[in-house]
């Protein structure tokens, strides 16, 4: 199948997760995640109507933009060393990993913008992942204040990679509690709107526990590297 049918696909998925659960599709954002992908078929996904596309390397989003510059929405949606943030910091609208001062430091320091932040939850408290875990998210952001260049924009978290519906569930239902405490703040520069969760093997249950963004990789450009 082309991007452009496999989009077609994922949109149909969605409309029919938010009628069951009395969302509005628009509120989804399609993250096309291009990092197995060549620049050739990150243009043809933003050629099928993708606006947003996510990289997880500075190298490989240094590489796509030269191409694409302004035709996409960027997000760096990997982790990011605090070495690497000049790399990126003036060609990302987005950064889906922040999980530590020392990376905000950086950010603030290196950006001539406001930089709309992803603050990273570790819900399934996984080893082998990045992130903060759900009793530190708060104070951490609370931490932020100092930073007048980064908005928390939302929370971002991955899910285990497994069938169990459950323990997904279980996952993305902490972070949407998480993101409520998060607005009781009342926080001006973390309006936690956004939830950044959920790809191609379980963006629909991510979808029914209040998702805004997904990142799409595999079931939408395929994989070519």
């Amino acid at each position: 199948m082309s991007v452009k049918e496999n989009l077609q696909l994922i949109q149909e998925n969605i409309a029919e997760v938010c009628r069951k659960t009395n969302r509005d599709p628009s509120e989804i954002k399609i993250i096309a995640v291009t990092k197995y992908v060549s620049t050739e078929t990150a243009q043809s996904a933003i050629a099928a109507g993708i606006e947003h596309i996510g990289e997880n390397r500075d190298n490989g989003l240094n590489q796509k933009w030269e191409i694409i510059g302004e035709h996409a929405v960027w997000h760096f949606i990997g982790t990011l060393q605090t070495r690497k943030v000049k790399n990126i910091i003036d060609k990302v609208d987005y950064i889906h990993s922040l999980d530590r001062l020392s990376l905000a430091e950086e950010i603030n320091k290196r950006a001539e913008n406001i930089i709309k932040c992803f603050v990273q939850v570790n819900a399934a408290n996984e080893e082998s992942k990045q992130g903060l875990s759900v009793d530190e998210v708060v104070p951490f952001i609370e931490n932020l204040k100092d930073f007048p260049l980064i908005k928390v924009v939302g929370l971002m978290t991955m899910a285990p990679f497994i069938e169990d519906e459950g323990v997904l569930r279980e996952t993305f239902s902490k972070v949407k509690k998480l993101q409520k405490d998060v607005q009781a703040l009342n926080l001006p520069y973390a309006p936690c709107e956004e939830l950044s969760m959920g790809m191609s093997n379980d963006y629909k249950i991510a979808i029914e526990e209040g998702a805004t963004m997904i990142r799409i990789g595999t079931s939408l450009v395929g994989k070519e590297f």
